[in-house]
């Protein structure tokens, strides 16, 4: 079952806008934008392009072509496409890197991941 918002599509970061600060959602999110913070979501993150993101992602899946800075913890399935930059802490139980890709972070794949909320403990697997 997809996680999205009633009207049939993702929470959207546009282009041209800039949010600082904390996102907690069950739903799916693109960021074409740029966010200084966190997002906390059982759903997907899509960062586009142009998207950028600063700080820490939670979520079940992922799917990069933009720049991500920050802690990165997946539950299931981390896809870089081959425009993607990602750099900081990466804890995924699946890796999907594209031909061009830029991956500077430190690792570690697990199965089974059991991501905490980030208004959980600072301890990222159980």
């Amino acid at each position: 079952m997809k996680s999205i918002e009633p009207n049939g599509q993702p929470n959207r970061i546009e282009k041209g806008t800039k949010i600082i600060g904390d996102i907690s959602s069950t739903a799916d999110f693109r960021i074409d934008g740029k966010l200084e913070g966190s997002i906390n979501t059982s759903g997907k993150v899509v960062i586009g392009k142009e998207g950028s993101i600063i700080g820490k992602i939670v979520c079940n899946n992922a799917d990069f072509d933009g720049k991500f800075n920050g802690t990165l913890e997946v539950k299931e399935s981390l896809s870089l496409k081959s425009s993607s930059v990602t750099e900081g802490d990466v804890i995924t139980s699946k890796l999907i890197v594209e031909s061009g890709a830029i991956f500077n972070a430190k690792c570690v794949m697990k199965t089974n991941v059991e991501v905490k909320s980030i208004s959980d403990s600072h301890e990222r697997i159980a």
